[in-house]
């Protein structure tokens, strides 16, 4: 079983070799870390790895080859017994909190941002354990606000990968997103068609192209071929796209990509930014990078003029504090509401429309598709060729 995870070294660019692999099986066979993974790892990275620059890495490899291996040392009579591998997501599932639909109904919030944000402090500052089970203290697979694979109508959402009923109002967890491919070509067709209404050609730059209608003209002026050439005509519309990803927009990824393919197809003048549920005080270009390399979302006010037309894409379902409330944003501390910087944007740029992936016929069941719906003076579009020619005719009024 320890060779897989010795070439799994090796993939990961860790400089391991087989004569310290040979010295790992020694130590093995001398009962250095039987029925112990925690002996075993150190006994692993001290034979293994020689220099400290590889260590996390050798972390990184070993927590996801060995995930699972529970430690046995021995039953209740002192026996030795043969270690078992448990994969974790199978205790996981087997502490998650199912509840009926009639139990969730019967399960209140706290009441409010504030509320929840100061019972959470109280919690951290009393709470001394793990808990599991309760309604109260943060812990798992309960009803309490705070914890992971429970249930709770607005909560804190603490140590769970994937989100299960789309109710966290925030989430204290590292949170990995993955650009948009604006390679996609399948299905986009129809797409650029659409975004062709928005086009407004004008003819700029050096003479580039043969003036057919010119050069006929001048011809029978001159009585001599006299060629004429004039500027190529471009595309200048300037369109700003910000693309909300993460989290519930994961159901959409396939369409978003055909668009943001569609759209850098067409247009010359075309910048784009990711955000996560809401225009906040920063943007990025590139998800493996959105905690280190921020745009100020002022920044891109003072760039870029006015006549850029701005859509942002975006499912717009989330808590509604996210949009209210300062400090409302699942992912960080917003200073201000994202109904503060949303205004900022929609006063600046003259040319603003929000495209929304989810069926139209669902926009009234979500409070907050409602209220962006609102703050974009009802200028919001469904995905699909209906919604983006409704939408590209309101761009070039």
């Amino acid at each position: 079983m320890f060779i897989p995870f010795f070439l799994k070294l090796r993939q990961a660019k860790v400089p391991v070799t087989l004569r310290e692999f040979l010295s790992l099986l020694e130590g093995m066979e001398e009962g250095i870390a039987d029925y112990d993974v925690e002996a075993f790892y150190y006994l692993a990275r001290t034979t293994l790895i020689k220099d400290e620059r590889f260590i996390d890495r050798f972390d990184q490899v070993f927590a996801d080859y060995f995930r699972g291996v529970e430690a046995i040392s021995g039953n209740a009579d002192g026996e030795a017994v043969e270690p078992t591998a448990i994969p974790d997501e199978w205790l996981r599932k087997l502490a998650e909190r199912h509840l009926t639909e009639e139990e969730r109904r019967e399960i209140e919030a706290l009441g409010g941002f504030d509320k929840l944000m100061e019972t959470l402090r109280e919690r951290l500052a009393e709470q001394k354990g793990r808990h599991q089970g309760g309604s109260k203290w943060i812990g798992t697979a309960g009803t309490s606000p705070f914890g992971a694979y429970g249930y709770n109508p607005e909560g804190v959402r603490i140590g769970q990968e994937t989100s299960r009923y789309r109710r966290a109002v925030k989430v204290w967890d590292r949170r990995d997103f993955r650009n948009l491919d604006d390679g996609v070509e399948l299905g986009t067709r129809n797409i650029k068609v659409a975004l062709k209404r928005l086009r407004r050609w004008v003819r700029e730059g050096a003479a580039e192209e043969l003036d057919l209608s010119g050069t006929i003209r001048s011809t029978a002026e001159h009585g001599y071929l006299d060629v004429q050439t004039r500027p190529e005509r471009r595309n200048a519309v300037k369109l700003l796209m910000f693309f909300d990803v993460g989290g519930s927009m994961d159901d959409h990824i396939r369409v978003v990509e055909e668009l943001f393919s569609a759209a850098r197809a067409e247009f010359r003048h075309m910048e784009y930014f990711y955000f996560h549920n809401c225009i906040y005080e920063g943007v990025w270009k590139d998800n493996r990078r959105r905690r280190v390399d921020i745009t100020a979302t002022t920044d891109l006010i003072r760039t870029f003029g006015p006549d850029y037309r701005v859509v942002f894409v975006g499912d717009a379902s989330m808590s509604p504090y996210e949009i209210t409330q300062p400090g409302g944003s699942v992912e960080h501390w917003n200073k201000e509401a994202g109904e503060t910087w949303l205004a900022r944007m929609t006063g600046h740029f003259r040319k603003c429309i929000w495209i929304n992936p989810v069926p139209e016929n669902y926009w009234g069941h979500t409070t907050s598709i409602s209220i962006i719906r609102r703050l974009m003076t009802d200028r919001m579009y469904p995905l699909t060729l209906g919604g983006l020619e409704k939408a590209t005719r309101e761009l070039s009024r």
